[in-house]
């Protein structure tokens, strides 16, 4: 089962790429996702790693948080889940 980590204050010239490169030395990313403005297509300072288990994930969060990237200290937490947030 995959887990999902929330990545804020991301530097807005982070791209998918650059997030799956960063955190995939804590273990086997799933995915990397820098979320966008829908219309300017702008970065909107954060995103999510899906990684393959929670060891990668719990890793990825302790030796992410409140490092720099590229001059912001990220915020790395557990994702919050969608499910009751949506019918």
């Amino acid at each position: 089962m995959s887990v999902k980590v929330f990545v804020g204050n991301l530097p807005f010239g982070v791209t998918d790429e650059k997030l799956k490169e960063e955190f995939g030395r804590f273990g086997s990313v799933e995915s990397a996702r820098v979320v966008t403005d829908k219309h300017t297509g702008r970065s909107r300072g954060y995103g999510f790693v899906e990684f393959a288990d929670q060891v990668a994930a719990d890793a990825a969060i302790q030796g992410m948080n409140a490092q720099p990237m590229e001059g912001r200290n990220l915020t790395v937490s557990a994702a919050k889940s969608q499910a009751n947030e949506r019918p």
